[in-house]
């Protein structure tokens, strides 16, 4: 059931900016059962949040009243004076663009109802009322309030405000902004084991507002906010939780005001205990929309039992408070960080058990540079074999030296396989290379793309060669943000039986191959790991200048701390170019100026497009995280896509 409600138009509007919605939950500090002192401190706060460009303010649990009333609720006087104590709220929020949820009890046909008021620029968009009532320790309100389960109820508010809709079931959907759909549930609703904003979700709205009065005890604070942040996961929904605090009676309990603003099930703005505190948070509601495109298993759509109301914002660019890590594949805690690599080099190397297991292989062979891909590739490999109770000395390490070859990583190379225990195979290709420059009338002296892929493509034919002498298995070394980019030769490096970095991004291989070398006992494998480490990116197919690397990746792709931000985002939540740029301005400022980062995303959506040929046929390799850009799995994109839309 459709049923239209008040619908505000806004004469001027700015364009949407990216689904970045600054919310606030607050409480004021209230005086039980006075209405009129409670409804001043919630016009401050109102103007307070305003000001401050909050969209959304979602007041606790009854908040004109207070909730701990007890018989109070009974006397008519209290529930008369918070009658006109909203309206004077709901005149007050005249020309704010703001959505305003504040608690109050309302009486409906004799009936008394714990209800969440949705207020929009001087209109009350819809009255939710409050579904589970605790009755139980010291709960008690099912002596005053009944559950509004099954309520609907057309309310007068007399000529200046008309009809209001009490029900349950009731979306409040944002003109300008498709994405944002509001919808409440009031405390208890959230500790059931079936909430009504299961449902809400489900029929579309993105975020829930929660007015709530949960007394505190001790250890309730984690259980409250792990409840709040895992029902935001679960919904793929954000979750504006605001608890009643200060001025509640403490006659048996204590409120705390513990807020909680969450987004798909991470802590955005926590309020901290005993203080009344306002809280603020800009949700990212294009970011919930792209999780719930992608994630086929989640029901929508599914309106038929609800009233849908409309209401208008004025969206305009705010400035954003919240903040995006810089490495979004790394983990900023060093702890959880350790625990990440470990499980990552588990999954890589698990995988390559399975597939030499099923293969009935007993050697493999890398192709070692003594760069960070090839380094972290033994590694795991070693690490598989191990696993197979498979003698190291079966892992055939292959360097290959030319052209660009530093004594520094080829050093680094034979120290790397010695420490490891595994076998070094050296094979010098210059003469090979030379001689395939003079079967097709190539010139030594032009340094173009045949001179540098002509040795990754000598490179790799030895290395399946090789693989083909030992009954072995070629395992690649390539990673995703240079399968991203593109940055391989095609049917050179770009090829293998196995590759183990497939899915692992190059910001995230620096602290894998560093997490190994924090956690050996050998303290000279220790020193190599660091040394690769420090030592530039870089292919080294162009000759040294000095003996030094003359062929930086970085300088030539772009960096890519840059790149791995800019695919995290693109990919994982599908968001467009112009919000990469503002979310990349915000997170590297004072790192890269505005046209480094614009000439890089540029660089980046065109390699990115202009590439996928190359991933579309990329060997097996294990999925790590939740981007990846197998053809197989996460990325079926076709290979002449056009990229002008994103453009």
């Amino acid at each position: 059931m459709i049923k239209p409600g008040p619908c505000i138009y806004l004469i001027e509007v700015y364009k949407m900016k990216d689904g970045f919605i600054k919310v606030a939950a607050a409480t004021p500090k209230i005086k039980v059962a006075d209405p009129a002192y409670n409804t001043e401190e919630i016009l401050k706060i109102i103007d307070e949040t305003e000001k401050k460009g909050a969209s959304i303010l979602v007041f606790s649990e009854l908040t004109i009243s207070g909730y701990t009333c007890g018989d109070l609720f009974l006397q008519q006087p209290l529930l008369t004076e918070c009658k006109n104590q909203l309206l004077r709220i709901v005149k007050a929020t005249e020309n704010k663009s703001m959505l305003v949820v504040v608690g109050c009890p309302i009486v409906i046909k004799q009936k008394l109802y714990n209800c969440a008021v949705v207020i929009s620029d001087g209109s009350i968009l819809g009255i939710v009322p409050k579904t589970h009532l605790p009755n139980y320790s010291e709960f008690y309100e099912l002596r005053h309030f009944t559950s509004g389960e099954g309520l609907e109820e057309d309310l007068w508010f007399g000529e200046e405000f008309g009809y209001v809709n009490v029900a349950v079931n009731q979306l409040f959907k944002c003109k300008e902004i498709p994405e944002l759909v509001v919808a409440c549930e009031i405390c208890e609703d959230l500790w059931v084991p079936l909430p009504p904003s299961t449902y809400h979700a489900m029929a579309g709205a993105t975020v829930i507002c929660n007015p709530s009065a949960s007394v505190e005890t001790t250890t309730k604070e984690s259980y409250r906010r792990s409840l709040v942040s895992n029902q935001s996961a679960r919904l793929l929904a954000a979750y504006i939780y605001a608890d009643a605090g200060e001025g509640e009676s403490t006659q048996d309990v204590v409120y705390s005001g513990h807020h909680l603003i969450c987004e798909n099930g991470s802590v955005l703005a926590e309020a901290k205990r005993f203080t009344n505190e306002i809280i603020y948070a800009d949700i990212d509601v294009q970011k919930l929309a792209a999780e719930r495109r992608k994630m086929t298993s989640f029901p929508g759509g599914q309106t038929d039992d609800y009233f849908e109301q409309e209401f208008s914002l004025e969206v305009k660019e705010n400035k954003i408070t919240r903040t995006f890590p810089k490495a979004p594949f790394v983990p900023d805690n060093q702890d959880e960080r350790d625990k990440r690599c470990d499980e990552i080099l588990s999954l890589q190397s698990m995988g390559l058990k399975k597939r030499l297991e099923h293969t009935n292989c007993k050697h493999a062979v890398v192709g070692i540079s003594g760069g960070l891909d090839s380094t972290l590739a033994v590694l795991v490999t070693a690490r598989a074999f191990d696993l197979l109770d498979i003698p190291r000395e079966n892992l055939i390490c292959v360097t290959m030296p030319c052209f660009g070859t530093t004594d520094r990583t080829y050093q680094n190379a034979v120290s790397l396989i010695k420490e490891l225990g595994a076998t070094l195979k050296e094979v010098r290709i210059e003469k090979a290379v030379r001689q395939h420059f003079a079967d097709i009338g190539h010139d030594e002296n032009n340094h173009d793309v045949t001179y540098e892929n002509s040795q990754a493509r000598e490179r790799t034919q030895i290395l399946m060669d090789m693989a083909n002498q030992y009954n072995g298995m070629v395992i690649g070394t390539g990673d995703m943000s240079e399968l991203a980019l593109g940055w391989a030769t095609y049917n050179g490096d770009h090829m293998s039986m196995y590759a183990v970095n497939c899915s692992v991004p190059k910001t995230l291989v620096r602290y894998l191959v560093l997490y190994y070398a924090e956690t050996t006992d050998n303290k000279k494998l220790s020193e190599v790991l660091m040394d690769v480490l420090d030592t530039p990116v870089s292919p080294e197919l162009l000759p040294p200048v000095d003996g030094v690397i003359s062929q930086k990746t970085e300088d030539l792709v772009g960096p890519y701390e840059l790149h791995d931000f800019f695919l995290y985002y693109m990919l994982r939540f599908g968001f467009p170019k112009s919000k990469l740029y503002r979310m990349a301005k915000l997170t590297f400022d004072g790192v890269y100026d505005d046209e480094t980062i614009k000439k890089w995303l540029d660089k980046f959506y065109w390699r990115f497009f202009s590439q996928q040929f190359k991933r579309s046929c990329l060997p097996d390799g294990p999925k790590v995280g939740s981007v990846a850009v197998s053809p197989r799995g996460d990325l079926r994109m076709p290979s002449d896509a056009s990229p002008t839309a994103w453009l």
